[in-house]
């Protein structure tokens, strides 16, 4: 009866420092602290238009940068508007860049190729050297491209050279999602679904993903990079301030962070909402 009693006391006692763990082990995973927040918000209201390449005059896309120097060295963000029908002699680009097709449909491909016109939600990247063309259809085209060093010229096809990258296009129907059961990105509670695009293997341990948010969502996205750069691609979302503030994002909106961070982002729509997300760390979607 001794032994019953002790074993009974030793069984419960195992189950309570259990659950504690768990508790504590939740509370750790959801409630980091920041004790200065470093959010900060850009409506696609707030941008500055001017010439993406000025030596075309009126026949140059409209460029707005969102975060970065365009014209400096520094990595630059920026927004790529383009009229309906537009297309651009073949050229080539002294920095490598990734884009994201926000509005319309948009085709970028070797000079020679026939028209692949990807639309919102689709990604590519054209690498340095490499002779190109860019085109456009539809009422409003506009595109999210990011660079990693800049500044960001146009230069002729005759300044041509191959630095060993390759040029990758993805439709949108082709995007790969992963949700809590396949990535540790995504916390298992969460109906978000992330995909992964693109991650250098280098010192920076720079990548950038998609976060996909289903109608009625309300999601906390956790930085732990020293830098986190988000545009809205699809959708419109509500995203709340340290402070409390409320700001309503459309596509081409950004929100932003240095150091580690929380995001509140509501999908309050019918349709999904996709944000695409620069970082040097780790995103982890709750």
């Amino acid at each position: 009866m001794i032994k019953l009693k002790i074993l009974t006391v030793l069984f419960i006692s195992f189950i309570f420092f259990s659950c504690s763990n768990t508790e504590q082990k939740g509370e750790t995973d959801n409630s980091i602290q920041i004790e200065n927040p470093t959010n900060k918000v850009k409506l696609s209201s707030e941008i500055d238009w001017e010439q993406l390449n000025p030596a075309r005059g009126d026949k140059s896309p409209q460029a707005g940068t969102v975060w970065g120097d365009r014209k400096g060295q520094v990595a630059t963000g920026f927004l790529a508007k383009f009229v309906d029908g537009f297309s651009s002699p073949p050229h080539i680009h002294n920095v490598t860049y990734r884009a994201v097709v926000i509005k319309g449909l948009i085709h970028n491909d070797d000079p020679d190729a026939e028209n692949m016109w990807m639309p919102p939600g689709s990604f590519w990247t054209q690498p340095m050297g490499e002779s190109h063309i860019t085109s456009a259809k539809g009422e409003e085209n506009m595109a999210y491209v990011e660079i990693d060093s800049g500044p960001y010229l146009v230069k002729p096809t005759s300044e041509a050279f191959d630095n060993g990258e390759r040029p990758v296009n993805i439709d949108k129907s082709n995007i790969i999602w992963l949700n809590a059961s396949e990535t540790d990105w995504v916390e298992s509670s969460s109906d978000a679904e992330v995909s992964f695009l693109w991650e250098r293997k280098d010192e920076t341990q720079l990548r950038g993903l998609f976060i996909k948010m289903p109608p009625g969502s309300k999601e906390e996205l956790h930085s732990d990079g020293s830098i986190c750069h988000a545009i809205i691609i699809e959708g419109l979302v509500s995203y709340q301030m340290p402070d409390s503030q409320l700001h309503q994002l459309d596509p081409a909106s950004y929100f932003g962070s240095e150091g580690k961070s929380i995001h509140a982002v509501t999908n309050g729509q019918t349709e999904d909402a996709v944000i695409y997300v620069r970082t040097n760390g780790k995103i982890k979607v709750y």
